[in-house]
């Protein structure tokens, strides 16, 4: 029986590697490619020895070439937290443009379906509120953070002029801010930044007032979407994430709770262009792929830290 074969560009990330998995899981042959600038390649140690697996190290801003047939390819390469490409700023850039190029390109070559990760960053500092996939955002294409979001941007501009001119099949997911197992630590990001300053009994910090909000998705619940998308028929932008939005400070205090940390909390100055809200609009994902989150934040928040914990090595 014929295994459709993806590529999973970015593959050894956290997002990227969790789909390795579920498409395996469902039977594909996955091919990940990676040049491990960001992602791990214990991510996928698990995965040496499955016939059904194999690893790339390539950087896919050069040109990609993979023998054989290809049916998917999802380009998830990227730094994706603020730490990798505050510290990375023009490896983004040229991943989210020269990078989406190459893969684009293979689509083309291999007549496959690609689906780009793209993200709420493509909103910026939002005025709509929750976002919907119409709203064009609101981003200051030269501020530090610009890097990401007009990489991003380009991105989706790219995709939906190949699937256009050259007729290639593609897929566009706005990741929405995701947590789970195989998150780094160290990515700069309120949640693990929040729970490793807890488990090693830090004070916790929180940038500006903490009123700002974030919308929090179980990384299983995320690839469940991505999955659903994927095998759908839209090509339109489709947002992905929980909507149960809640703001640092609460969230700060719900890992301090959670975790049992005598941990107080601290106050710093907000980074430029920080977006003020986060929450996702999903009545399109519900609509076209019958999909919602189904993991709550205190369930998937005990996992996560459990976690965290074998990581820095607490027991």
């Amino acid at each position: 029986m014929y295994k459709p074969t993806a590529v999973v560009t970015g593959g050894a990330g956290f997002l990227g590697s969790h789909l390795c998995d579920r498409l395996l899981a469902e039977g594909f042959k996955v091919i990940c490619v990676d040049n491990l600038i960001t992602g791990n390649i214990n991510n996928i140690a698990h995965l040496a020895g499955n016939e059904d697996f194999s690893f790339v190290k390539h950087d896919i801003t050069n040109y990609i070439f993979l023998p054989g047939r290809i049916d998917y390819i999802l380009h998830f390469a990227s730094p994706a937290s603020p730490i990798d490409y505050l510290k990375l700023p023009i490896q983004t850039l040229k991943v989210g443009s020269l990078g989406t190029h190459k893969v684009l390109g293979l689509a083309k070559e291999k007549k496959a379906r690609v689906l780009l990760a793209s993200t709420s960053e493509v909103y910026g500092d939002p005025v709509v509120h929750p976002q919907t996939e119409d709203y064009w955002g609101n981003v200051n294409p030269i501020g530090p953070r610009g890097v990401y979001d007009e990489a991003k941007r380009f991105a989706e501009a790219i995709t939906m002029a190949y699937h256009r001119y050259h007729g290639v099949d593609t897929r566009i997911v706005r990741i929405f801010n995701t947590y789970g197992p195989r998150m780094r630590l160290d990515d700069g990001r309120a949640l693990p930044a929040f729970v490793g300053e807890a488990l090693r009994d830090e004070d916790l910090t929180v940038f500006g007032d903490g009123s700002q909000t974030r919308s929090f998705c179980y990384v299983s619940d995320l690839v469940d979407g991505i999955f659903k998308l994927l095998m759908s028929n839209e090509t339109d932008p489709v947002n992905i994430g929980n909507p149960d939005e809640i703001t640092i400070k609460e969230f700060a205090e719900e890992v301090i709770k959670i975790t049992g940390t005598k941990s107080k909390i601290i106050y710093k100055e907000l980074p430029a262009d920080d977006p003020k809200v986060r929450q996702p609009n999903i009545e399109k994902a519900k609509r076209i792929l019958g999909w919602e989150p189904k993991v709550g934040r205190s369930e998937g928040l005990k996992v996560t830290i459990e976690y965290f914990k074998s990581v820095i090595g607490k027991s």
